[in-house]
């Protein structure tokens, strides 16, 4: 069968490409560049803890060495410290890393790969469709075609393939602006993030944020006004040296690496699906504003897709399911897009008396650290509880401490072989995980849980599953009484929870979940619905 066609070798297409190879799909990613990316110090990522922990799933090497997980978080508020958050095991900390040493660990990921072929120098200039591939062709020193099985446009903000098949893009236009620079120095709290709104020194202006990276460098974003005057570089050293100043009592010794100025856009594509034919990060939506982070949604997209894909790709999936990447991904963007709208006029308004009202600012702050620490509406991964693939009610189905459609908890597990691991470590594979809680197991030898009790039944339900699934035993899950069961699907969304075996159940609720038997393959083109 024909490979997968990636277009875009940005992170979010790597990964992609990455995600398909671990479930046994071929892909050839198609990079107008040279295969190589340019060390940008102040171009970086702040990735929450679902989305680190989905690249480390994939091999990304950078993470641990050239990654910081921030240790706390401060705001302040001109002179006055308004909050102090310790980040730690009981408030897990984002991790940031340059994007260029996020793209090398990916692509020495895919080094060791034989699924993933990356072919550089190539762009995208049209493509077809039929019932059943893709076929694109590209432009460049090897001009050619190409033939896959399914397309996605992970191609950026100004992507070939959603203009090729005439998705539209509405959204808003530079929402926020920003200056930015990267350098190394002492700060007064090592290791720690900061923002800091409405400095007290001259220029300070609306708002400034310090955030540490690996190695003693800081990145430093300065908010600027939405319609103003060019920034020189000048004018950015002089903004630097008073901003270090004012934290420091006087300018430390800096080096600076790199400096910038760049515009956010608040922006959906109509649809995220056409035939065949798909959408994924920065060429399906743009967000940013208010601490929100692009790249993370444009990695839960890879994880919400590569499943469904592969799914389609080894067995043949329905429409159902091919359908709900749409429905469940953008509904969930379009959320995060509305809550930061909606934030703006109130974090960006000042003044009025609505600065007066009790409990006023202590509100602005939860926002402003829900959107940089990736919690609540602006930040939280996404659950999808109206998905088309969730099961109708069932009266076997309990309430855990996870509703369904929600990211189940990373609990340790023990799989029948006696390998004991986290839950997360079992994601990705293209596998449902049927997940008994047990009490008790971990004391008891596996020879004898394994016959006894509920083991041999559930593991024959669970053989006889209308998908490939994967049977786990945990001590505990927060919410679940003994006996309890849990379906989750390959990219750890909770299916259905269920009071004791019920293969009956156990099986609609599968059978829901990979959106019902697929049908036959009808004619598409390229600008289908």
């Amino acid at each position: 069968m024909d490979p997968v066609i990636v277009a875009g070798a940005g992170p979010v297409g790597l990964a992609l490409s990455l995600a398909l190879a671990a479930q046994g799909v071929p892909s050839v990613v198609l990079d107008e560049g040279t295969g190589t990316d340019d060390p940008r110090p102040a171009r970086t990522a702040i990735l929450r803890p679902d989305t680190a922990a989905l690249l480390a799933r994939l091999g990304c090497t950078t993470l641990g060495d050239e990654g910081a997980h921030w240790i706390g978080w401060r705001l302040m508020r001109r002179k006055q410290l308004m909050r102090e958050l310790p980040l730690g095991e009981d408030a897990p900390a984002p991790l940031h890393i340059p994007q260029h040493a996020l793209s090398r660990g990916l692509r020495s990921a895919i080094a060791g790969q034989d699924l993933v072929r990356v072919v550089t120098g190539n762009r995208l200039d049209s493509l077809e469709q039929d019932a059943r591939g893709v076929t694109v062709h590209t432009r460049g020193p090897g001009a050619t075609w190409w033939r896959g099985s399914h397309l996605v446009g992970c191609d950026g903000a100004r992507s070939t393939v959603r203009k090729l098949l005439g998705i539209r893009f509405p959204g808003r236009t530079a929402v926020e602006r920003h200056a930015v620079a990267a350098l190394r120095a002492e700060l007064p709290w090592p290791g720690e993030a900061l923002l800091h709104r409405q400095p007290p020194w001259s220029g300070g202006g609306e708002e400034v944020s310090a955030r540490p990276l690996a190695d003693g460098v800081w990145r430093l974003d300065w908010l600027l006004p939405s319609r103003g005057e060019l920034v020189t570089p000048d004018a950015l050293v002089t903004r630097l040296r008073d901003t270090l100043a004012g934290w420091c009592g006087e300018t430390p010794p800096y080096e600076l690496l790199d400096t910038g100025v760049y515009t956010l856009h608040h922006r959906l594509a109509r649809r995220w699906r056409a035939g065949r034919a798909f959408l994924a990060g920065d060429a399906a939506h743009l967000l940013g504003a208010v601490g929100t982070q692009g790249l993370d949604e444009g990695l839960r997209d890879v994880s919400n897709l590569a499943w469904k894909i592969a799914e389609d790709w080894h067995h043949g999936a329905s429409e159902t399911l091919l359908d709900s990447y749409q429905a469940e991904r953008r509904t969930a963007v379009a959320a995060r897009l509305r809550a930061a709208d909606q934030s703006l006029p109130i974090l960006r308004g000042g003044g009025g008396l609505r600065t007066y009202m009790p409990g006023a600012t202590r509100g602005h702050d939860t926002l402003l650290a829900d959107g940089h620490l990736g919690h609540g509406p602006l930040g939280a991964p996404p659950a999808y509880p109206h998905s088309p693939l969730a099961p109708p009610h069932a009266g076997a189905q309990t309430a855990v401490g996870t509703s369904p459609g929600a990211p189940v908890e990373d609990v340790r597990v023990t799989a029948p072989d006696g390998t004991t691991v986290r839950l997360g470590d079992r994601l990705g594979r293209g596998l449902h995980l049927v997940v008994l809680v047990a009490p008790g197991t971990g004391v008891w030898d596996r020879r004898h849980w394994l016959t006894a009790g509920v083991m041999p039944r559930l593991a024959a339900a669970v053989t006889a599953l209308p998908v490939r699934a994967e049977l786990l035993v945990t001590e505990a899950y927060p919410g679940a009484s003994a006996h309890s069961v849990l379906l989750v699907r390959p990219d750890g969304h909770l299916v259905a929870a269920f009071g004791g075996v019920r293969p009956a159940d156990l099986y609609a609720a599968a059978d829901a979940a990979r959106g019902g038997s697929p049908s036959a393959p009808s004619e598409v083109r390229a600008d289908a619905p």
